[in-house]
C-alpha cells in the first residue's frame, strides 16, 4: 500500500501542474482576504448589513470568510486534480501500468483516495498561508481582531479537510465519466454554476430552503467554515452536520466510482 501511495505522489508532483495550481490557488487565498478584508469589516463598523447588499456576520464569522474567502475556487481547483488524478491515466492510457505494478485495484484505488487527501491538505496549507498572511494584516488596518475566537482555528483546520473531500468528489466524477474533457465540464460548471444557481432558487422555496438547500454542497462547505450568510433567513446544518454531508457526497461518488473501476474491463 505504502509504494502505492507514494507512486502516486510523484505521479502528480513529478508533473508542472502542482506548482501552477498551487501559484493559483496561493494568490485565489491572498486576493479573495483581502477583498473580504475590506468589504465586510466595513459593515462591522457600521453595525448593519452593507452597501449595495453585502452579507454581514459576527466578528468570528467575518474573519472566518476572510481566511478563507478563496475555498471557493480552492475546491474547484481541488475538484479538477481530482478529475485529473484518475481521467489523465484513462486519457494517456497509463491505468493499465498503474493496475499491473499494483495488480489489486481496490489498492490501487485507495491510493489515490489517500494521496488526494494529503495534496487536499498541502494546497490548504498554501491557501491559508495567502490568506491569512494576507487577511490579518488587513484586519489589523481596520482595527479588528485577527483572531477574535478559538474557533476560528477549528475553521482553519476544517478548510483542509473540505479541499480534501472536494479531491475526492472530482475523482468520482473523473470515473464515472471516463472523457477527461467531459468530467471538467460537468463538474466544474455544476459545482460553479448549476449548484449555487439551484440552491439560490430554493431560497425562494420555502420548503426547499428548509429541507433541501442546506444539504447541497456549496451550502454544506459554508456552514463547514462558518462564513457569513447571504441573508439572515438562510438555514445552515451544524459545522460537524455539514462536514458530514460533505462527506457523504465524497464517499458515495468516489466509493461508487471505485466499486466501479474494479470490475470494469481495461482495454
Amino acid at each position: 500500500m505504502i509504494p502505492a501511495i507514494r507512486s502516486e505522489f510523484r505521479k502528480f508532483f513529478t508533473t508542472r501542474l502542482w506548482w501552477g495550481m498551487a501559484i493559483g490557488i496561493f494568490l485565489a487565498g491572498a486576493a479573495f482576504a483581502a477583498l473580504f478584508g475590506f468589504l465586510l469589516t466595513g459593515d462591522l463598523d457600521a453595525g448593519a448589513g452593507g452597501p449595495g447588499g453585502i452579507p454581514t456576520g459576527d466578528a468570528t464569522q467575518v474573519a472566518n470568510t476572510v481566511y478563507v474567502g478563496g475555498i471557493s475556487v480552492g475546491y474547484l481547483l481541488l475538484l479538477t486534480i481530482g478529475v485529473l488524478q484518475i481521467g489523465s491515466e484513462y486519457r494517456h492510457k497509463t491505468i493499465s501500468g498503474t493496475f499491473l505494478s499494483t495488480p489489486r485495484r481496490l489498492q490501487a484505488m485507495l491510493a489515490k483516495v489517500v494521496a488526494l487527501l494529503g495534496i487536499g491538505a498541502v494546497y490548504g496549507l498554501i491557501s491559508l498561508l495567502g490568506s491569512v498572511g494576507v487577511g490579518a494584516v488587513v484586519l489589523s488596518l481596520r482595527d479588528q481582531d485577527a483572531f477574535p475566537s478559538s474557533t476560528i482555528l477549528r475553521t482553519l483546520a476544517l478548510s483542509l479537510l473540505v479541499l480534501g473531500l472536494w479531491a475526492l468528489i472530482g475523482l468520482g466524477i473523473g470515473i464515472l465519466i471516463p472523457n477527461q474533457v467531459a468530467a471538467l465540464l460537468i463538474g466544474i460548471g455544476v459545482a460553479w454554476i448549476v449548484e449555487p444557481l439551484l440552491g439560490f432558487a430554493m431560497t425562494f422555496w420555502e420548503f426547499g430552503r428548509e429541507n433541501i438547500a442546506q444539504f447541497l454542497p456549496s451550502s454544506a462547505t459554508n456552514a463547514v467554515i462558518d462564513a457569513v450568510q447571504n441573508s439572515p433567513d438562510e438555514v445552515r446544518l451544524e459545522w460537524w452536520a455539514a462536514a458530514l454531508v460533505l462527506a457523504a457526497y465524497a464517499a458515495l461518488l468516489a466509493g461508487f466510482g471505485i466499486w466501479r473501476t474494479t470490475r470494469a474491463d481495461i482495454t
